[in-house]
């Protein structure tokens, strides 16, 4: 079992970022394993994109956000649907950033 998988055995993950100044920045956040791959989502405009962009990756391409977003979905469930549906009436889903990490 590699160490995605591992990690997808939890409901959360504390994913810690760092600002310039070295402070440590951590969020809580729904994740979903896809081989070695994590996917994560958050809203675009947020510190920690700009700082995940160091030790991971924005997905662009709509193949592999449908990708990540089924990883999800398939992790969540119910919740990812009631998530993204509040997300829609409020129009933050297009605000979202999805972003792929790589553990191994």
């Amino acid at each position: 079992m590699g160490a995605a998988a591992d990690l997808d055995r939890h409901r959360y993950l504390s994913l810690s970022t760092f600002r310039r100044n070295g402070a440590e920045v951590a969020t809580p956040v729904w994740f979903a394993a896809d081989g070695a791959k994590l996917y994560v989502f958050t809203l675009a405009d947020s510190g920690k994109v700009k700082r995940l962009r160091h030790i991971a990756r924005v997905l662009t391409e709509p193949a592999a956000i449908e990708r990540a977003h089924a990883a999800l979905r398939r992790k969540y469930g119910w919740q990812l649907r009631v998530a993204d549906l509040m997300s829609t009436l409020s129009g933050r889903i297009r605000r979202r950033a999805w972003i792929e990490i790589d553990v191994e």
